[in-house]
């Protein structure tokens, strides 16, 4: 019953919160905005390290790593994220809470299995120019909403040490910018506000393998690759004058948007259930991103690309007499060039990761905690520095949901 209980809430929690705004950054104007998802939190706590084969937490980075489930596994994770903006003269504050990610991973013999619901990216930004001076244009841009994704995995133990897996992804969701202009001493402005109905499928596949290399130490590898696909955009533009009851509605009109391809290829060294050390590298193709309403002469896009380290240690996972001991400690340091270049600058990010794994007494279920800090951007080149901090909840739950029990 409890159980139930508290997967209820998760559940209520995390739908809940689906609804609010995912990011407070102006760069999120660019493209389909930012990219909200990194990792379950028990990954992205080591800046994204996702190489072993583990057995009780899913790795959504991966479809090669559901075949190494052992029991039927329940995710959900949200954060609480803080950030301060800042350009060479003034700067603001903002913060807000996400839903991560919902997913459910089931073991099927030599095959495993997960779906889920995951936010991809968030749109989320309000810029002002004002001037009190007569005569000068003042203006405000507003955007809301990003894409998001359902997605069914599959993987396949080849051999005791060597995963596949297959992902398909259905990406939807809507974005809506509105662009309020006007004029100094004049009474009425212009609004036009443009939506966008995004979708479009999407395919992954991976592979992970691991080996003993002395005694309990193990090497372990990961490889996997988004391939690129569509986006499909329906367009509406209306364009009013303020005061005035009878907006201009232009024709709808379509837009077909291109996501890059990612290659993902991660290598470890480590004691399972002990200790692990290991780095990741990812890149990403710069793919079409820019709509009719967000193309900038000053803007371009690069190749994605991303470099962490991280790792974590587990001084005894069945310990009988010191709770601390069972007690999963990360951490991790990542560098990343976002994609995106505004007035000649690449948009970069670095940042430290920390985390904590709480396992819940009598099962393999756990509770997780983590913390993100770091900088995006620069004040260099008229452009917003983001130095944020990120605070981060999520649920591991493990039993045998579908195994009949012996006794009625």
């Amino acid at each position: 019953m409890i159980k139930k209980v508290l997967i209820s809430a998760c559940l209520l929690i995390s739908f809940v919160s689906f609804a609010q705004q995912g990011t407070a950054s102006p760069y999120s104007f660019f493209g389909i905005g930012d990219v909200r998802f990194k990792g379950t939190l028990e990954n992205r706590s080591m800046a994204g390290v996702a190489v072993e084969q583990d057995t009780i937490h899913l790795n959504l980075d991966n479809p090669a790593s559901y075949a190494s489930l052992i029991q039927t596994t329940f995710t959900v994770g949200g954060t609480f994220a803080t950030s301060n903006l800042k350009t060479s003269t003034q700067s603001e504050k903002a913060q807000r809470s996400t839903f991560d990610y919902l997913a459910l991973g089931i073991p099927m013999g030599k095959f495993g299995a997960s779906f889920g619901l995951i936010p991809v990216t968030s749109v989320g930004y309000k810029i002002l120019n004002s001037s009190p001076t007569e005569g000068d244009v003042n203006s405000q841009l507003d955007g809301k909403g990003g894409v998001n994704k359902v997605y069914f995995g599959l993987g396949y133990k080849i051999i005791q040490n060597w995963n596949i897996g297959v992902d398909a992804q259905y990406n939807f969701g809507k974005i809506t910018t509105t662009s309020v202009e006007g004029i100094s001493g004049v009474q009425n402005g212009t609004a036009e506000v443009n939506t966008s109905e995004l979708s479009g499928m999407a395919f992954s596949l991976g592979t992970m393998y691991q080996r003993k290399v002395y005694k309990k130490v193990s090497i372990f590898s990961s490889l996997s690759y988004s391939f690129a696909s569509n986006l499909n955009s329906d367009n509406t533009r209306v364009i009013s004058v303020q005061g005035d009851p009878d907006p201009y509605i232009y024709p709808a009109t379509s837009t077909k948007l291109k996501l890059p391809n990612k290659l993902s290829i991660g290598l470890g060294i480590g004691e399972a259930r002990k200790w692990l050390v290991g780095a990741n590298m990812t890149f990403q193709g710069d793919g079409q991103l820019a709509n009719y309403y967000n193309s900038a002469q000053n803007v371009s896009y690069e190749s994605y690309s991303k470099y962490a380290l991280g790792g974590y240690y587990l001084p005894n996972y069945n310990s009988f007499t010191s709770y601390m001991s069972r007690i999963t400690y990360r951490a991790g340091l990542k560098y990343e060039k976002i994609g995106l270049i505004v007035n000649n600058e690449s948009i970069k990010d670095v940042g430290m990761t920390l985390g904590a794994g709480i396992p819940i007494p009598g099962s393999y279920s756990n509770l997780n905690f983590g913390i993100e800090f770091g900088k995006r951007g620069t004040v260099s080149s008229n452009l917003v520095q983001e130095n944020y901090v990120n605070f981060s909840l999520s649920f591991s739950f493990n039993d045998k949901w579908f195994v009949k029990s012996k006794f009625q």
